[in-house]
């Protein structure tokens, strides 16, 4: 029998905390709790006020504590989006043994030398989030694919990576803002990377794609190109930027204005037909009086600060080299991606094909999870998705038990792959370069027991059981 764990992710955004249980058996992975609740102390991503922020943390638990009868002792979470630049990290190897096969492992080392030899300008300031492998190249093969380049033979191995390098101020606010809120950070995750694999279908990813994140705070541009993340750039503005601006255009208050825009907001003043012509009266409950605002007019002070967004988007995939390589187009996806006529106007603007990025149902079930469906989810549900990954992560119990086997370890698919900051370098065999491997216990871990009771009842009725057989592979 497949043992049984719990995954609690936490996407920290600036409008919403989105929070969500999953029951994870094997291969099968069951939402079992969605919900988003008003965030506070972040901005544009990032935690700026670690206080605040736990204090919003804090009560998002509790509600999916209470709702599911347990206790969540850890939390995965996503690194910031903004404020995130990327360089271009060459490495050459020298192999002590040319004429034997190129191994994962050596790849490996080759990607920890990268890393490890990148001068950052102030690394008391700076951390590297993660890398992606570009290509390799061994002697007379040039721009290879980890799939190609494995297995042959050479003196040399050269690697190009794609380093992603953040503020390192960013990750001590999270962790301040997890202790105080007395929940312990399993993991911390590359965002876009958590939200393609929660969205984007394989296909899309090899064929080329542009996709774009829109949330309250930050819009992110990630293009995938052969099945590689290419290009990542994030924008300090989203969703709540138009909401700033009917507040100020109209004088209205920010909850007032969110509703409106969510109500009666449209990106194209002229797609409005019927009704263009409508008056909306709006009253104020402390005058007594009330105020007009005519929908049209209000979907051009939208359709303004929409333009903006798409046009910032369009520069930057201008900037990424991939414009005319994105034979899949744009996926949007995010909170702010369900504005009416967002997804038209994109189209109108760039001529790519353009569609909705609603998270994969292929890659989970649900069963009364109102949410967790939607584009807004994205992140969130992506961050369960990589943690799963993770046979160590477990949300709910206490502590692991650990039992000694003899089952290898293998290292992660580098093609395409985000490498976490969190690895340790341990010596390597005679010959072979330093290795960087997970802070992860050796051995299999069985887990306790304890909590497991209490979830079963409560979801005896929306088990994983046959649904998974009617669900199609990717």
């Amino acid at each position: 029998m497949q043992d049984e764990r719990y995954v609690a992710s936490a996407d920290l955004g600036s409008g919403k905390i989105a929070i969500s249980v999953a029951k994870i058996v094997g291969d099968d992975i069951q939402i079992i709790y969605y919900k988003e609740t008003p965030s506070d102390g972040i901005r544009h991503s990032l935690v700026f006020n670690p206080k605040k922020a736990s204090d919003a943390l804090r009560l998002a638990v509790k509600e999916a504590e209470n709702e599911l009868n347990i206790k969540i002792r850890q939390i995965v979470v996503g690194l910031p989006r903004c404020d995130i630049h990327q360089e271009v990290a060459p490495a050459r190897l020298e192999r002590s043994e040319p004429d034997t096969c190129i191994t994962l492992e050596e790849i490996v080392a080759l990607k920890n030398m990268a890393l490890d030899d990148y001068p950052l300008q102030d690394a008391s300031k700076e951390e590297i989030y993660g890398a992606v492998a570009q290509s390799f190249s061994a002697e007379d093969l040039i721009n290879q694919t980890e799939d190609d380049i494995t297995g042959t033979i050479s003196d040399i191995l050269e690697g190009n990576f794609k380093i992603f390098v953040g503020s390192k101020s960013a990750i001590k606010n999270i962790n301040m803002m997890s202790t105080l809120a007395e929940i312990a950070l399993g993991r911390q995750y590359f965002v876009p990377d958590a939200v393609a694999k929660a969205v984007l279908t394989s296909g899309e990813m090899d064929n080329g794609v542009a996709l774009v994140e829109i949330g309250s705070g930050v819009t992110s541009l990630t293009i995938y190109h052969g099945g590689i993340l290419r290009y990542y750039y994030a924008i300090p503005f989203g969703g709540n930027t138009i909401t700033t601006d009917i507040k100020f255009e109209c004088g209205f208050k920010e909850v007032l204005a969110e509703n409106i825009k969510l109500a009666f907001g449209s990106c194209q003043p002229d797609k409005l037909q019927t009704m263009s012509d409508k008056i909306l009266q709006i009253n104020d409950e402390e005058s007594g009086g009330y105020e007009h605002l005519s929908v049209s007019y209000l979907s051009q002070i939208i359709n303004a600060r929409a333009q903006e967004i798409i046009e910032a988007i369009l520069f930057l995939i201008q900037e990424s080299g991939y414009a005319d390589k994105l034979r899949d187009g744009v996926v949007l996806t995010g909170g702010g991606a369900n504005l009416v006529g967002l997804s038209s106007l994109f189209k109108e603007m760039s001529g790519y094909c353009v569609r909705m990025g609603f998270p994969r149902i292929s890659k989970f079930c649900s069963a009364a999870c109102p949410g967790v469906g939607e584009t807004s989810a994205a992140a969130s549900i992506g961050l369960i998705l990589k943690a799963k990954e993770d046979k160590y992560i477990n949300c709910i119990e206490d502590r692991p038990v650990i039992i000694k086997d003899e089952e290898a370890e293998t290292e992660d698919d580098l093609k395409g792959t985000v490498f976490e900051n969190s690895d340790v370098i341990e010596p390597s065999r005679k010959g072979e370069s330093n290795v960087r491997r997970s802070k992860k216990p050796k051995g299999k871990i069985t887990w306790g027991n304890k909590l497991a009771s209490k979830l079963s009842s409560a979801f005896e009725s929306s088990t994983l059981g046959n649904l998974y057989e009617e669900m199609g592979k990717e």
